[in-house]
């Protein structure tokens, strides 16, 4: 009764057999809720400060980039912290984090899925190269429309992505070659088969030593990103917000995004 005074509005219908909340009982109610919510929220962030990540970890990452980035980076991660198990999960097929229980994914380029919480970990830049001895037999392509007359390796997609006036733009490539292996797409234009487009992590080495020389860098598309994906939801867990900060720093000081 003090509260509805205070208030100068009835909170409940009060009866013989029953007592039920009035409008504004039900907002203020909801309003309480909140502040309770908020209140516990608080408490749990400041806890997790000092909390050490523990249990499972589910996540996904490609495949290549996982072996090669992301795996060596989280087995650090767990030998700071014995209390955490992780499953990774490789696979180069986007997998739905909510349907398949995933605690965190590590994407690369853009992103599709608007559901989904992203931070950036890293930079990620297309190079379109060939090695020194594939120009020599055969030329520099000057122009986009020169591409058709050259061997053109082909990964996971024959299509490129490239810019011409500002505007993005995939282009239709083919050549004598396909392998959905990046690795393998570089050995092949070391050797001297074909032009191909790789990331940054791939020929950066190549592009400093010579062995690969970047072609047509006027069309090549805008940088992209590798992301961390979770799930949305009001409190992210210690783990996962701990081992996204653990890959940010790893990254950074990889040389191949240290230019």
């Amino acid at each position: 009764m003090r509260l509805e005074e205070r208030l100068q509005t009835r909170l409940l219908y009060r009866s013989t057999r029953r007592v039920t909340l009035t409008e504004a009982g039900q907002t203020f109610l909801q309003h309480c809720q909140r502040l309770q919510d908020g209140r516990e929220e608080a408490l749990r962030a400041v806890g997790d400060l000092t909390s050490e990540p523990k249990g499972m970890l589910r996540m996904t990452c490609a495949v290549a980039y996982g072996e090669r980035f992301i795996v060596p980076l989280v087995t650090r991660f767990m030998g700071l912290y014995p209390q955490l198990r992780v499953d990774i999960e490789l696979s180069n097929r986007p997998l739905d984090l909510v349907h398949e229980g995933l605690d965190l994914a590590i994407r690369l380029g853009r992103l599709q899925d608007s559901r989904l919480i992203a931070t950036r970990l890293a930079p990620r830049r297309m190079y379109l190269c060939a090695s020194p001895s594939y120009l020599e037999r055969y030329g520099r392509p000057h122009s986009l429309s020169e591409l058709s007359r050259h061997n053109c390796l082909i990964g996971s997609s024959d299509l490129w992505q490239l810019e011409q006036n500002g505007r993005e733009f995939s282009q239709r490539v083919q050549g004598n070659w396909r392998c959905n292996s990046g690795q393998a797409v570089l050995e092949a234009t070391l050797q001297g088969v074909g032009l191909c487009q790789l990331p940054d992590y791939y020929v950066l080495e190549h592009l400093h030593s010579g062995a690969l020389i970047s072609l047509l860098e006027a069309h090549q598309p805008p940088n992209t990103a590798v992301w961390a994906l979770y799930p949305q939801q009001r409190h992210l867990s210690p783990k996962v917000r701990k081992l996204v900060d653990y890959l940010k720093e790893g990254l950074a000081e990889r040389p191949e995004y240290r230019g």
